[in-house]
């Protein structure tokens, strides 16, 4: 990795002229950003699940199971309806189903229709019938009234959106007084001489799978580069607070290659 991309990966999202944003290490107009992203995950919305397995050597279903984990869904047969954003494959909402008790229930929204037509399709071979959802919404601007869900999850798709804080925002205007905001997300190496060997499998080794499983190793560039850009874990914490939040704090998970990170609408 270049001394050059080791300082693009570590500004962050804020160093950019007014009515751009950053499309992994380029520097695009905000109004492409999401057609941009869009394109990614219609290309890969088959083989999602694989992607996250090249991009995270497999870790990323514990790291799910440990968002549920912290999540905590109540076993009871109380109604709770979770909101599981970006999350059109169905992943995070049938873990929690497979967790919670009776009464609960999911809407995964997603922008992208391919990938809820993934998810639905999975929906559709499992026993959910009448407890999850799927919508067509953006996380900047979520088709749901206030005060709609008791719970709040984002896996691996906040870094894509085009306003991070705009997405924030809307978590806390759909979530009830005292629901919980979980965000899974590819984060910043905290363990001394581990980012080395991560930077170098992320840029040397996973494009190459990717190109080698889909035959197109463009899409698994931009997302190594949407990490890096990705802001770091304290910064994050500050945002989420930021948005309204109380008590944000975070986790980090296998030395800081992900990050849960969590918040209540107090």
């Amino acid at each position: 990795m270049s001394a050059d991309t080791k300082n693009r990966a570590k500004t962050g999202a804020s160093d950019v002229p007014e009515g751009e944003t950053h499309f992994g290490f380029r520097t695009v107009r905000e109004g492409e950003k999401a057609k941009l992203v869009h394109e990614v995950f219609e290309q890969v919305a088959e083989r999602y699940d694989l992607m996250n397995d090249l991009m995270s050597g497999g870790l990323h279903r514990a790291w799910k199971q440990a968002m549920i984990d912290w999540l905590n869904p109540p076993q009871s047969a109380r109604p709770f309806h979770l909101i599981d954003v970006a999350g059109g494959t169905g992943d995070i909402a049938f873990r929690f189903l497979d967790r919670a008790g009776a009464g609960a229930q999911v809407t995964v929204c997603d922008i992208n229709k391919h990938m809820l037509g993934v998810g639905q399709g999975r929906a559709e071979a499992k026993d959910y019938e009448g407890r999850v959802a799927f919508a067509c919404g953006d996380a900047e601007a979520l088709p749901f009234p206030d005060r709609s869900f008791d719970a709040y999850t984002i896996a691996f798709g906040i870094r894509n959106v085009t306003h991070i804080e705009h997405a924030l925002r809307d978590a806390y205007r759909v979530l009830k007084p005292g629901g919980r905001f979980l965000c899974l997300e590819f984060s910043h190496v905290a363990v001394p001489g581990l980012e080395e060997i991560y930077n170098a499998y992320s840029f040397a080794a996973i494009p190459r799978m990717g190109e080698w499983v889909t035959g197109d190793g463009a899409p698994y560039q931009y997302l190594v580069e949407s990490i890096r850009r990705f802001p770091e874990q304290e910064t994050f914490k500050r945002m989420i607070a930021e948005a309204g939040f109380g008590n944000a704090r975070y986790r980090n998970l296998t030395g800081g290659v992900a990050a849960l990170h969590s918040g209540w609408r107090l």
